[in-house]
């Protein structure tokens, strides 16, 4: 009978490797599980690593691995969105047509950074058990950042007499609520997709209504 060959022996890994790989599994497993029922043990199996390797990367544990992943996350999200806004508002043609693009592709990435908003749902409901310090991190790097991004742009556009807002952080909100929370609410961030048609109707009717408070 003829011995099989030993299965090749894997690649060793290095620090760097093993702590993106130990950072996905957290996001995948606190997306997953939340914040409280989430384990090391279930991290360190769904990363393929030791708990030693994650306390050697992470020496705060859990809770520290928590705020790291949803602060790394929401600064990438944040970048993205703040990306978007620079190719819609940094030079306007049409501003209905340029607001509109924006809200459109405003809430697209809702499922290309899925994992992000698996944790965004988990931090909202179990936000009474999570570490005060840790939300505040999360909102400043991810919501505040990108609505203080948006903010400039309308203040900018106001400058040059497209808009009219006085105070720009509140027109900031306007946005996000007449053209992006319906959907965001709806689709509990991008659980359950609605149809392209009614996306876009849902936001050309909110860019609408936001010209009505603050067009010029």
């Amino acid at each position: 009978m003829t011995a099989q060959p030993s299965p090749a022996p894997r690649p060793r890994r290095g620090l760097a490797e093993k702590r993106a790989a130990i950072a996905s599994a957290a996001c995948a497993v606190f997306g997953r599980d939340g914040y409280t029922r989430a384990g090391i043990d279930a991290i360190a199996k769904e990363a393929d690593v030791s708990t030693r390797t994650i306390y050697n990367h992470f020496p705060g544990g859990k809770e520290q691995l928590f705020a790291t992943v949803i602060h790394e996350s929401a600064s990438r999200v944040a970048a993205a969105q703040c990306e978007v806004m620079e190719r819609h508002l940094g030079r306007v043609v049409d501003l209905e047509a340029d607001l509109a693009a924006l809200g459109l592709a405003w809430v697209r990435p809702l499922t290309e950074f899925s994992g992000h908003f698996a944790l965004v749902r988990q931090v909202i409901a179990e936000a009474g058990h999570l570490p005060p310090a840790v939300l505040a991190d999360w909102r400043q790097a991810g919501p505040e950042a990108v609505q203080a991004e948006l903010a400039r742009h309308l203040g900018r556009l106001a400058d040059q007499g497209l808009l009219v807002a006085g105070d720009p952080d509140r027109a900031a909100r306007h946005f996000i609520l007449l053209v992006a929370t319906e959907i965001t609410n709806r689709t509990m961030w991008g659980l359950f997709p609605l149809p392209e048609p009614e996306v876009q109707a849902m936001v050309a009717a909110g860019v609408r209504d936001f010209l009505r408070l603050h067009g010029s």
